[in-house]
């Protein structure tokens, strides 16, 4: 018994000097000057909010390239720019820059509806019948002729009444339309004021999307998709009694600007045999808003700071950190652009990822609207995956408590890129400043021109970026590998992705 108790005693101080070891690596390499000299810079108004496809988020990209240069970060040997013989730290992404249609009219039975946003633009001039299909979905096509006709739909689906969601299920209501003959899809969408003004703002002004290819273009066959705003139902209602509808539609095509941006891609390999084939992401946005409406003092720069310079200083922490200390697992660190504008820089990349997604067993992304607690650390979507004690044990080494999502109804893990992520199967929460409650000086500084470097709390800051540094190297190290929690709505597809 006294050799048991000695053997414990012996293996648990040396899981101590091993967990002391781990700590005294994440003190050695973060520090307060070196997390002020990153946001300082990212978010100065040299760099005019960071905004995408200007040469100011390029600036932001070469400061970030160089400084995973300077660390010992490697490119990725597959990340390699064609035409060049030098590997590249940037994956380049091509978008277009679309600006709103200028001419669009649309009435049914002679009457104009005005509040409409256009989801999927082609150039139409049509005047005739209009058919209404319930939620547009496979049943309702049955025994229903709509060749050379409008769809009218309900948003969503019997069981998706959020107009967030409702834009998951656009596509199969477009397929369906296109395969059934319709020349156009009207979807009558059921939202308060508040939530159409966010609709209305993001569809009928200049935006940005990954651009297409001009040669899919040519032979996919054109369908017009509108939103109308129809809250209460009151129009659907309406046309749901009525078996014949007239209606007219006149849209031109869309202006298109070719814009190019930036991914930052870098890597270390591990240092287990085994484990090092299986890579942590680290990731988080770089860019932010830009120019725009100036505040009270006249201010017209959205710096970004905690949004989001900080998230992008979790990472640079950590490549600097497991540069000079590798972990068991081999990490990936992704600098996304293009977040602001519709999380387009991680979607381009799970399309054409520098490295097999199967091999990618976690995504660590970083990513922030502010902090009105500096006790806590909120973690969005942290009891959804097994690597959550790991997080929590990093977050109290420092004096911090991890918590989940303080305000589930802003739908944050589906707002960021770490959702991409988990749409393929790889676990992906996201780490970020603290907060209770959505509110107070969260929404004082969330893309507004106040979100300067020198209101940050760095005392705050250091503790939170070393949480972040110590939690990845945990899930780093940790022999086992971090899953999906049973029962989450990602799990299958976890399984389906690493073959399990």
């Amino acid at each position: 018994m006294k050799k048991h108790f000695l053997i414990f005693i012996a293996l648990f101080g040396f899981l101590n000097v091993f967990s002391q070891s781990e700590k005294e690596k994440v003190v050695s390499t973060v520090t307060k000057e070196k997390i002020e000299g990153h946001i300082y810079f990212l978010a100065d108004d040299l760099l005019k909010g960071r905004e995408t496809g200007t040469p100011e988020n390029k600036i932001a990209a070469s400061y970030l390239a160089n400084t995973l240069r300077g660390y010992g970060v490697k490119p990725v040997t597959q990340n390699v720019l064609k035409g060049s013989n030098t590997e590249s730290y940037f994956q380049e992404i091509k978008l277009s820059q679309v600006s709103p249609i200028k001419r669009l009219l649309l009435a049914i039975d002679g009457k104009e509806l005005k509040k409409k946003v256009v989801i999927k633009p082609n150039k139409i001039e049509f005047t005739g019948e209009a058919i209404y299909l319930g939620y547009g979905l496979e049943s309702d096509y049955k025994g229903k002729n709509v060749s050379e006709k409008i769809v009218i739909v309900r948003s969503g689906a019997p069981n998706i009444t959020d107009a967030g969601a409702a834009f998951g299920v656009v596509g199969q209501k477009e397929r369906l339309a296109i395969e059934h003959g319709a020349v156009a899809v009207i979807e009558l969408v059921d939202a308060n004021e508040m939530t159409w003004g966010f609709i209305d703002h993001n569809f009928n002004n200049e935006r940005m999307e990954i651009a297409s290819d001009p040669k899919k273009d040519e032979n996919k066959k054109g369908l017009a998709y509108l939103w109308v705003h129809d809250e209460n139902n009151i129009q659907a209602k309406e046309f749901e009694s009525k078996n014949n509808l007239s209606a007219k539609l006149m849209m031109e095509g869309e202006g298109k600007k070719a814009i190019i941006s930036q991914n930052v891609i870098g890597m270390v390999e591990g240092t287990d045999p085994q484990l090092k084939n299986e890579f942590i992401i680290y990731s988080a946005h770089y860019d932010h808003v830009g120019i725009g409406k100036p505040d009270e003092t006249g201010d017209e720069i959205y710096n970004g700071a905690r949004d989001n310079a900080v998230g992008t200083t979790t990472v640079l922490s950590i490549a600097e950190n497991i540069a000079k200390y590798p972990t068991k697992r081999s990490a990936l660190f992704i600098l996304f652009t293009g977040e602001e504008k519709g999380l387009l820089g991680s979607q381009y990349y799970v399309e054409n990822p520098v490295l097999p997604l199967n091999k990618m067993v976690y995504c660590f992304n970083s990513d922030n609207a502010g902090y009105n607690d500096s006790s806590v650390i909120s973690v969005i979507g942290l009891s959804r995956t097994t690597a959550a004690t790991n997080i929590k044990e990093a977050a109290s080494t420092f004096g911090l408590k991890a918590i989940d999502d303080a305000a589930p109804e802003q739908n944050f893990f589906d707002r960021s890129d770490n959702v991409v992520f988990a749409k393929k199967g790889i676990p992906a929460p996201t780490f970020s400043l603290g907060f209770t409650s959505f509110d107070g000086d969260v929404t004082k500084y969330y893309h507004q021109p106040g979100d300067e470097a020198d209101t940050l709390d760095y005392d705050y800051l250091l503790k939170f970026f070393e949480s972040y540094v110590l939690a990845g190297r945990l899930i780093a190290n940790d022999p086992k590998t971090p899953t999906w929690t049973k029962g989450d709505k990602y799990e299958a597809s976890g399984k389906t992705l690493y073959g399990n």
